[in-house]
């Protein structure tokens, strides 16, 4: 595994990642809820990119992966800004982001604020609004009352052994962030793929996000038996696939 390169953002996030430039659009890789840059989503995606010929950003948000910080300080602001400044930093010309389940999320806040540099969107079971739609809308009373009291609470997680560390800033400060209770204002090529059977976020989430674009060039992949992750090769493949087609549309 090469070393990652380090960017120490002006709000005070050291922030690891890979860069590779080309001459061409850049593609950037936003993860997802405690998931990092070396997953085989951003792997696959960026081994593709260098093939292609097209510049590929990955990264990790403050406290995940090898940047530095603790996860328990992190809300969706703070993992947006920590995307906006690395990519202020270190690219120029356009760009193409994808996002995957809260890296949908923070996709698209860094796509509002990079307007027409940002000339298309790719969403991988994509999950904005999650601290309010799916956290907050499903905690107990008691699970409420205690995050509102202690400040955070434990929640089992199925992809670690280690809980979650949910705070009550994360949940505040997504309040301040929600997207889908108005017009989502990107008039770019927009394309989603969900699996039918992801348990973690629902693909109404992805229909909700195609009803409140204000762009008509808005498409849905819905697959059938995928579940959250879609990692198995023949969805890195339908990932690589659809990204072409965006490429392509931005190049014509």
């Amino acid at each position: 595994m090469n070393k990652p390169q380090f960017f120490d953002a002006p709000h005070g996030s050291r922030i690891a990642y890979h860069h590779h430039q080309a001459q061409a659009i850049t593609v950037v890789f936003f993860g997802g809820f405690m998931s990092d840059m070396e997953g085989s989503k951003a792997t696959a995606l960026e081994a593709h990119c260098q093939v292609q010929g097209y510049g590929y950003l990955r990264f990790d948000y403050s406290g995940h992966g090898q940047s530095a910080g603790k996860f328990e300080d992190g809300t969706i602001g703070l993992w947006a800004r920590d995307a906006i400044s690395l990519i202020e930093e270190v690219t120029d010309g356009p760009l193409l982001f994808i996002g995957s389940s809260m890296g949908g999320w923070t996709s698209l806040l860094a796509a509002l604020h990079f307007g027409d540099r940002v000339q298309a969107w790719m969403g991988i079971a994509p999950a904005p609004d999650f601290t309010e739609t799916l956290m907050w809308a499903g905690f107990s009373e008691a699970t409420k009352e205690k995050l509102m009291r202690d400040g955070q609470v434990e929640l089992p997680s199925d992809y670690s052994d280690a809980p979650y560390i949910i705070t009550r800033a994360l949940i505040e400060d997504g309040r301040d962030n929600l997207l889908l209770n108005g017009p989502l204002k990107l008039d770019i090529p927009l394309r989603m793929i969900h699996g039918v059977q992801d348990k973690d976020v629902p693909v109404q989430v992805s229909h909700d996000i195609m009803a409140r674009a204000v762009s008509n060039d808005v498409e849905l992949v819905m697959v059938k038996n995928g579940g959250h992750s879609l990692s198995e090769p023949h969805d890195l493949r339908r990932l690589c696939n659809m990204l072409d087609d965006l490429l392509d549309q931005m190049s014509d």
